[in-house]
């Protein structure tokens, strides 16, 4: 019997590229593991995972928001409800009785759209949020919010011509889904000059040049804040998002998962797709995704976040269901967290201060780190850098030399991942290409995460690298 092959594998997955796990990734996880040994030989102490908003990560260790990991406590060994009633604040222990009466065990499944108190609360959230009534049989509760976005795009690639509008830069999910389903990507382009603004005249014509190539455009995917810019859109611009996904009978897909990520947020706030629509009495079909991963909690390995689809027929939402009841449920874990991140600790009751001084430190250190390692990139020669008012990170671009260029070519690698796998070599700071979330030809970027303490250590490092390297390949 011959052994499997690449060959006997379904063609689509050899397409996927996912940068942020990528070849970097890899090669860090291999430094990590050096580092061990008494003799490494390595330049560096330690690596610095700066190439994933992973804000709980060993080397980074946000602290997790005590109010949520103490019902999580209490819901994943409820005896501790008796016998350590005296560590627990009483709306802890209230919470956790209340999901546990709803739920029984979070190690059976619950309901395949998520437990239905946690959609209930959902609804809530999301009706205090935007002002407009949300309805829990339009929740679906979701292992994070990849896999919602996984599973919405697998839907809509009805035809071998459908295409997906993503914006550029993105966040690889988009790219490695359509791959995997055999999608089209239909980018359009943001502006880095304004701030890594979209405008919408720019995505009607990334709509009318793929009806020109033959593709038929089916959704258009906007990431606010962005990933992996920051931007942060205003009203205006998502009105005419709007109206354009109606003329042109889009889905509009919009990734929400940095809501909570705000450096600004009285001068920038985050206003959701679904506010903007139900305001304008809009038919267009939305889809928002949300999740328990990034905002303060930074929960990614406990994989919970959900959609609400607004304008969707009831027997498009049966099709949902029955393709969510294939998986049987999301985590019970990802979906008391979920309820934690919706319904958190409210004036008055025992765990708000703590629970209000938690979140305004990792708000206040994620707004101050930005804001000092933007200006310092910004004093670097060759590279420019928008100070993000949103989300976890920089994306600053990097102006590299014919000679730098040509090195890249030779070693046969993108001049951006060349220049990302030096810095991982000297350093042992892990980021993203610019070329794995796309870019305009000719440019060169990085993402790095802004998550890092210890700024002055972590940029020294970064701005000693940059100034070797650039002398280094100086034309």
């Amino acid at each position: 019997m011959p052994p499997l092959s690449l060959a006997d594998l379904n063609p689509a997955l050899l397409n996927v590229e996912y940068a942020v796990r990528g070849e970097l990734a890899i090669k860090a996880e291999e430094y990590r593991e050096r580092l061990q040994r008494p003799n490494h030989g390595l330049p560096f102490t330690r690596v610095i995972g700066a190439n994933i908003g992973n804000p709980q990560a060993k080397g980074l260790d946000q602290k997790p928001i005590t109010f949520s990991r103490q019902v999580a406590a209490l819901t994943e060994y409820p005896p501790l409800l008796e016998t350590g009633k005296a560590l627990f604040p009483p709306d802890v222990i209230a919470r956790a009785k209340e999901l546990i009466h709803e739920i029984g065990s979070v190690g059976a499944y619950s309901h395949s759209q998520g437990v239905p108190l946690v959609r209930k609360h959902v609804a809530e959230f999301i009706q205090a949020r935007d002002g407009y009534p949300s309805d829990p049989s339009n929740i679906f509760l979701t292992a994070g919010a990849s896999e919602g976005v996984s599973l919405l795009i697998n839907m809509l690639i009805s035809t071998p011509n459908a295409g997906i509008l993503i914006p550029i830069p993105q966040y690889p999910l988009y790219t490695a889904t359509l791959a995997q389903h055999a999608g089209v990507p239909v980018p359009y382009l943001l502006d880095e000059t304004s701030g890594w603004s979209t405008a919408p005249d720019d995505v009607e014509r990334a709509v009318e040049k793929a009806i020109a190539e033959g593709t038929r455009p089916r959704a258009l995917v906007v990431i606010n804040p962005g990933n992996p810019t920051g931007s942060v859109l205003d009203e205006p611009t998502m009105r005419r998002l709007v109206q354009l996904a109606e003329k042109h009978a889009l889905v509009l897909l919009a990734d929400e998962v940095y809501q909570d990520n705000l450096h600004h947020r009285a001068a920038q706030p985050f206003i959701s797709f679904k506010q903007v629509v139900a305001a304008a009495q809009s038919r267009v079909p939305l889809v928002s995704f949300h999740s328990i991963s990034k905002g303060v909690s930074g929960e990614c390995g406990r994989r919970g976040g959900y959609f609400e689809t607004v304008n969707i027929s009831a027997e498009v939402r049966a099709l949902i269901y029955k393709m969510r009841s294939v998986t049987l449920c999301p985590p019970l874990g990802g979906q008391v967290g979920v309820d934690c991140l919706v319904r958190p600790p409210r004036a008055g009751d025992a765990s708000y201060a703590l629970w209000r001084e938690e979140t305004e430190a990792i708000h206040a250190a994620l707004r101050e780190r930005t804001r000092v390692m933007a200006a310092r990139l910004n004093q670097l020669e060759g590279v420019s850098c928008v100070d993000s008012p949103g989300a976890l990170y920089l994306f600053p671009r990097i102006r590299l030399t014919a000679k730098a260029c040509a090195a890249a070519r030779a070693a046969g690698k993108e001049p951006d991942a060349f220049y990302a796998l030096a810095m991982l070599d000297d350093t042992g700071i892990c980021t993203v290409p610019g070329s794995g979330f796309g870019q305009r030809d000719g440019e060169q970027h990085y993402r790095l995460t802004c998550l890092c303490e210890g700024v002055d250590e972590y940029v020294g490092a970064l701005e000693t690298f940059h100034r070797a390297f650039m002398a280094k390949y100086r034309d």
